[in-house]
């Protein structure tokens, strides 16, 4: 069996842990879910990551980059409303493959608002940067128009809520969508 390095079982860290984080949050979600799941000991975890407010903020960053990912790619050469529903498609395809991300970026606002409550601005200052960062990556696209840009996220979040409340995709509140960012099929969780 060959030996993973450091970094990779880094990475194996935060896959594992958007996983678990998705599923339980940030208080709902112990270090030692996550090492069992990627098959370390908790101690070891500790030498990857300084503490459990590390991990979850590298799984929320992941999360982050893989859905600015997702839209740059989706958007690269279009602009306009072709990027829009070329973004809106990739996304949704996304978060019906990949569940778990949608799910981790529900659990990072809620840690935001939790943690911001208790006086801990870490959590919501790389949160927010990290929308920034995506706000930035879909508004260029859509022609820099706030208003375009605010649409869409807005349509974005809307259908995060719908999936992760379980409304079926044939379900009437998805009738008002733009069709490319409706979802297609049922969804698996």
């Amino acid at each position: 069996m060959v030996r993973m390095s450091a970094e990779e079982r880094r990475e194996s860290v935060i896959r594992a842990a958007t996983v678990e984080f998705a599923r339980g949050g940030y208080h709902g979600t112990s270090t030692e879910v996550i090492a069992k799941r990627v098959g370390v000991s908790q101690p070891y975890l500790f030498r990857l990551f300084p503490d459990k407010k590390a991990i979850f903020l590298a799984a929320a960053e992941r999360c982050v980059e893989d859905t600015i990912r997702t839209f740059g790619e989706a958007a690269e050469g279009l602009e306009g409303e072709d990027a829009l529903h070329a973004m809106a498609n990739a996304y949704t395809k996304v978060i019906a493959e990949r569940p778990e991300r949608l799910m981790m970026q529900m659990q990072m606002y809620v840690a935001v608002a939790a943690a911001e409550e208790a006086g801990e601005h870490e959590f919501g200052e790389a949160v927010r940067a990290g929308w920034m960062r995506l706000w930035d990556t879909v508004h260029l696209p859509l022609g820099a128009d706030v208003n375009e840009t605010t649409t869409f996220l807005a349509y974005g979040m809307l259908v995060n809520c719908l999936v992760a409340m379980g409304f079926p995709p044939e379900h009437r509140v998805w009738e008002g969508l733009y069709p490319s960012a409706r979802i297609k099929g049922r969804l698996e969780h």
